[in-house]
């Protein structure tokens, strides 16, 4: 949905489209928008005054959103409905007295947009070091939450140990945690049975990239992550029958592809699939209403309205993020 929202930015303003952190953490589709005329900016205050500008898929601060709201001259918040699920869920408990661990990665631009929701009630817990950093007074309400781009094993063990340290602890019903991210993780275990060595396509700064890396390594298997086909060292693949290959969920699925190729399997290629993933998130509402009023003014200026011909909008659940970067050039 980022990627394809930002993609439509830089179809229909002129350069540059500023947008604040990187639209998702992939170095490829980073650069590719780089080229569009995309400049991606750490501080909302170096985007110049009535400028277009995006938020990134993992969610704001909310004194970045008013700040680009207030100086920009278009601003779409492409945040991903899973993490404004948690934004929600971190400003609900603390309204109602919680104290809250959520559990995340130090600098992550996702736990810095979480925390901020309620500075004063929420502490950062970073899986590889527990529970040891949370303090709450005694009897206080405690929930969890968690940064969505987790490993599964990461999650699971910081909330079996605040279960048994709080036995009133309140967590959503439904995992913090991205299906998308869940499902990869699932199909790494299912193939690194298989597999020899495993090489994980996806940026060095990409949680849940990393995630896939720790799992393969966790299930024993020797998991090298890549960004694309050149980063592959041959003395890797020496004397290995079976190559897993799979991706973090920004990866470009056209680097996925020649990754494969580069591998050059000589005894064909086995897809697993553990689910059927079919969600679908919308562009976001200012965009969608922005493009459906743009449209009819383009076809009436050029006298080439199709009355019933369906729209850009309209298409946007055929309209893969593969078709948008291919337009980008990647």
């Amino acid at each position: 949905m980022a990627i394809k929202a930002l993609t439509w930015m830089v179809q229909v303003y002129e350069p540059p489209v500023y947008c604040y952190h990187e639209i998702v953490h992939n170095g490829a589709v980073v650069t590719a928008f780089e080229d569009a005329g995309v400049v991606f900016v750490d501080d909302i205050a170096d985007v110049p005054r009535a400028r277009p500008v995006m938020l990134s898929a993992h969610g704001s601060a909310p004194e970045v959103v008013a700040a680009a709201q207030d100086g920009a001259a278009v601003m779409i918040d492409a945040v991903c409905p899973l993490v404004t699920k948690v934004h929600h869920e971190v400003r609900r408990m603390a309204d109602r007295g919680y104290e809250i661990i959520y559990v995340g990665h130090e600098g992550h631009d996702e736990a810095i947009g979480a925390m901020a929701e309620a500075p004063g009630a929420a502490q950062l817990v970073d899986p590889r070091i527990g529970l040891d950093t949370f303090s709450a007074p005694d009897g206080a309400d405690v929930a969890l939450l968690a940064q969505t781009t987790l490993g599964l094993h990461e999650w699971d063990s910081v909330l079996a140990d605040a279960q048994e340290r709080f036995p009133e602890l309140w967590t959503a019903r439904r995992s913090d945690l991205c299906y998308a991210t869940t499902n990869r993780q699932r199909a790494i275990e299912e193939i690194a049975d298989r597999s020899d060595v495993l090489l994980v396509v996806g940026s060095e700064n990409s949680s849940n990239t990393q995630a896939l890396v720790r799992v393969g390594t966790n299930a024993g298997v020797p998991t090298y992550r890549v960004d694309g086909a050149a980063d592959i060292d041959p003395v890797w693949l020496e004397g290995m029958d079976v190559v897993g290959v799979t991706a973090g969920a920004s990866a470009p699925d056209q680097r996925v592809q020649k990754v494969i190729e580069h591998v050059a399997p000589t005894e064909g290629i086995e897809k697993v699939r553990v689910t059927s993933e079919d969600e679908y998130f919308p562009l976001p509402p200012k965009l969608r209403r922005f493009m459906a009023a743009l449209q009819p003014l383009i076809e009436g200026g050029f006298a080439c309205q199709t009355p019933g011909v369906p729209g850009p909008i309209e298409n946007d659940r055929d309209f893969t993020a593969t078709e948008a970067l291919a337009i980008l050039g990647v």
